[in-house]
């Protein structure tokens, strides 16, 4: 993503912090949905990311309720968000269900969806 790119989720992190919020989104690229061959960021599954009392909070989402590579994509999503920021990481898993419209824009072209 270039910088002039305003990213399609927004996260509290991007107004109180813009330089860590872009680190972290960065970071969470690197974490791909091993079925879906696509990051997370790309996906929309990471709704949001906030500081609080000086830890970084994570609210993510998983494509599936059941998926059985949301442990895995939680806690890589942690360590990536942790190393990133510099803070200890803590994720939330949400229970907002997935659809295609939450992915990036442009993400979904590889699909023909958008």
């Amino acid at each position: 993503m270039s910088e002039t790119t305003t990213p399609k989720t927004l996260w509290e992190l991007d107004s109180t912090d813009p330089d860590k919020a872009e680190k972290v989104r960065a970071a969470l690229r690197e974490v791909m949905d091993p079925e879906l061959g696509m990051s997370v960021i790309d996906l929309g599954l990471i709704r949001e990311v906030s500081v609080n009392e000086g830890a970084l909070h994570v609210r993510m989402i998983l494509t599936t309720p059941f998926c059985p590579y949301g442990p895995a994509l939680l806690e890589m999503s942690r360590v990536k968000a942790e190393e990133a920021s510099g803070l200890p990481t803590t994720i939330e898993l949400g229970m907002q269900p997935w659809d295609p419209s939450l992915m990036e824009e442009g993400a979904g072209a590889e699909w023909g969806l958008f």
